[in-house]
């Protein structure tokens, strides 16, 4: 039998107190074993029922309404891992970290439920980077302790402090994350308004700049690397999780794994790039990833970005540089050459073309149609 009626458990902090609340669609029936429960109460403020969260209520919620309504606890019980197809990752750079005075580091509890949901590398350094701030400005308190007003105001000084809506929606996540994931409190920060997302254009620079970036390197190392990441149109993190065999000679594709939404893809492999990863790795000779540090381990995502910024002030480009302008360049100046643009999408691992259109605001060839006025 098909049960029509359904009720959505889920974890609530009243009066510092952990509560299991109830979310259900107007049901008289629902209604009338709710008024069975003892010591169950009604909150007007989240439009549910709740009540202490114990085994025996627990129990008591599943043996009330079997036969009745389907109890939905895909959100109570959700230590599951979110991302399946990520590697396990190794948090031991955070654990390892040599203690310094007056600055908390992240809590334990935090870095295992991580590992547990098997974030990305680059959303675990944002999370614990953008916690760590969090917690250190409220330095002596307990995490805990602090309510949705401490909150408030920690978002209202990084505004003030003039930090980027996806900087302030980033933290947001990190300590929600603490709160809801790592201590089941998910009614916390219902309230917290997040900034809306800015729609920024690209920025991108010339063939020419990104040439001259490119023969200002240090080396054959750093020269690959940025000449990849412009020719293929990877992001950063996609670079450095590159294995040796990822590099297809034959059929001159660079091929992408587990990147951005768990999803593989192969991207154009420059016959020039292809000339000058062979002169490297006869020269540096890695054993697993495609560029490594001293110590064999991935090449870090910080060092990317250092070679980038020096070769680019050596190179004279007066702008700020970074790893993804010269992923934007790489999509822009495809759309300028006549590339259909759902090829672009499919290079750049977007799921539909809606996200790959913004290139046609900054595209060259879009604006050369038209018609000067003054002419």
């Amino acid at each position: 039998m098909q049960l029509q009626n359904s009720i959505t458990l889920k974890h609530l902090l009243i009066d510092q107190k952990k509560c299991i609340g109830l979310q259900f669609n107007s049901s008289k029936i629902i209604e009338a074993l709710i008024n069975t429960i003892p010591n169950i109460v009604w909150s007007q403020e989240l439009l549910l029922y709740y009540l202490p969260n114990t085994k025996s209520n627990l129990d008591l919620i599943f043996k009330t309404f079997y036969g009745v309504a389907w109890v939905n606890g895909n959100y109570f019980f959700s230590d599951k891992i979110i991302n399946e197809d990520n590697p396990q990752l190794n948090l031991e750079h955070f654990r390892s970290r040599k203690p310094k005075n007056g600055f908390k580091t992240c809590p334990e509890s935090y870095l295992l439920k991580l590992e547990l949901k098997r974030y990305s590398d680059n959303t675990v350094r944002n999370y614990v980077s953008s916690f760590e701030s969090f917690i250190n400005h409220y330095y002596k308190e307990d995490p805990i302790a602090l309510n949705e007003i401490d909150v408030r105001k920690y978002l209202q000084k990084l505004i003030q402090d003039g930090k980027s809506n996806s900087y302030v929606n980033l933290t947001i996540n990190s300590i929600k994350f603490f709160y809801e994931v790592v201590h089941g409190m998910p009614n916390r920060f219902y309230s917290i308004e997040r900034p809306r997302k800015e729609k920024k254009l690209p920025v991108v620079l010339s063939k020419e700049d990104i040439i001259k970036i490119i023969n200002a390197t240090n080396n054959i190392k750093h020269k690959c690397i940025v000449g990849l990441l412009y020719s293929s149109g990877l992001r950063r993190g996609e670079l450095l999780n590159l294995n040796i065999t990822d590099i297809d000679s034959k059929r001159m594709v660079v091929k992408i794994n587990h990147a951005k939404g768990n999803k593989d893809r192969i991207s154009i492999l420059s016959p020039s790039i292809l000339k000058d990863l062979q002169l490297y790795y006869k020269e540096y000779r890695p054993k697993t990833y495609l560029f490594e540090g001293k110590k064999g381990n991935k090449y870090s995502a910080t060092s990317v970005l250092k070679i980038i910024s020096t070769a680019a002030k050596k190179a004279g480009i007066i702008k700020k540089v970074t790893p993804h302008m010269l992923r934007h360049s790489f999509a822009t100046h495809l759309l300028e050459n006549g590339t259909d643009i759902r090829h672009i999408q499919l290079l750049l691992g977007h799921n539909s073309t809606k996200t790959t259109e913004i290139y046609t605001h900054v595209a060259n060839r879009s604006f050369m149609e038209i018609k000067d006025l003054l002419s």
